[in-house]
């Protein structure tokens, strides 16, 4: 198993005993996230992780619902849903993610609804500059490329807003509204990239194609295969560079994954999936993990299979593999 510099550096994630950092976050937009870190403890996710692939998780038991940060007025702004509730959670997110990650734990976040990021990225990016020294990059696995800003949004949601706050594409002064991400806490474009876009906005597709930042598609998948999707998609971000995994599990085509509030058909298998967390994990660079927007209230049946291919990319992720 072939681990870079880096991973000597930071502690390897696949040493037996290394700390793992389980943040659970129902923050929602949408009915139903909220359920999802749940589902997938009581899946066992944990004592796999603990038992099969002998982690150290450091976990309080809770799931987390930040009620005491709603405000009792949440008006829209600047076309914003809930745009309070989102900063303060994600705000209080990203301190959490920054102690772990300062202290070398890996950061497994269970959303929740892909919002969450904002707060797991920002607190992440925060910690490997002042640890390593390094900029963090981003691969964000979603049918969407939740890079609206408030502006361009049709929706005013904000889980189909992060990649632009962490970006710093989507900038705000008031501190209650996201005013409180700094430089610090934002990646460059240059260091993120996408896997498995196939539902984009006309306004992202300009942000997209005006900032240069590296979008691998179904079409590209269909094209060149996973593997070679996830060569290019490594070597754009290259070698010894802390890597953060943003996955909404609707990169999964609904057959897979039908269990999520946004499903869109023609999306990647469950091997796929796995075998994207598969190659980032050999990298021996990742650093931080966001398994987001597992719907179990959707569907009875889909909730299972939904949850069932959530655990296996976050083993995968962790190092888990066929034989």
């Amino acid at each position: 198993m072939r681990l870079g510099s880096l991973a000597a550096r930071y502690g390897s994630v696949i040493a037996r005993n290394y700390k793992i950092a389980l943040l659970t976050v129902p923050v929602k937009c949408k009915p139903g996230v909220d359920a999802a870190p749940m589902a997938l403890i009581e899946a066992g996710l944990i004592d796999q992780l603990k038992h099969d692939l002998e982690f150290n998780v450091t976990y309080d038991g809770q799931i987390h619902a930040y009620s005491e940060l709603m405000p009792q007025e949440d008006p829209d702004y600047r076309n914003m849903k809930r745009p309070k509730a989102v900063s303060a959670v994600t705000k209080a997110l990203s301190k959490q993610a920054y102690e772990h990650a300062l202290e070398g734990r890996f950061v497994l976040t269970l959303g929740g609804d892909h919002s969450v990021a904002i707060g797991t990225i920002a607190g992440t990016a925060k910690a490997v500059r002042e640890r390593l020294g390094r900029d963090l990059a981003v691969i964000w696995v979603d049918a969407h490329a939740d890079i609206n800003t408030p502006e361009t949004s049709g929706s005013g949601n904000i889980h189909g807003m992060p990649v632009a706050f962490i970006t710093g594409l989507a900038k705000e002064d008031n501190e209650d509204m996201f005013g409180w991400i700094k430089k610090e806490h934002m990646i460059s474009v240059k260091k993120l990239v996408y896997i498995g876009l196939r539902d984009v906005d006309k306004g992202e597709k300009k942000i997209l194609k005006e900032h240069g930042i590296r979008a691998f598609s179904m079409h590209d998948i269909d094209r060149y295969g996973i593997g070679k999707v996830m060569d290019m998609a490594l070597g754009w971000i290259g070698s010894d560079t802390p890597i953060h995994l943003s996955f909404d599990v609707d990169a999964l085509d609904p057959m897979w994954a039908p269990s999520t509030g946004t499903p869109v058909r023609g999306g990647l298998t469950l091997r796929e999936g796995d075998f994207i967390a598969e190659c980032v994990h050999q990298t021996g660079s990742l650093v931080a993990l966001d398994l987001v927007e597992v719907n179990p209230s959707l569907e009875t049946e889909g909730a299972q299979e939904t949850v069932r291919a959530g655990c296996s990319i976050v083993r995968c992720a962790l190092g888990d593999t066929l034989l």
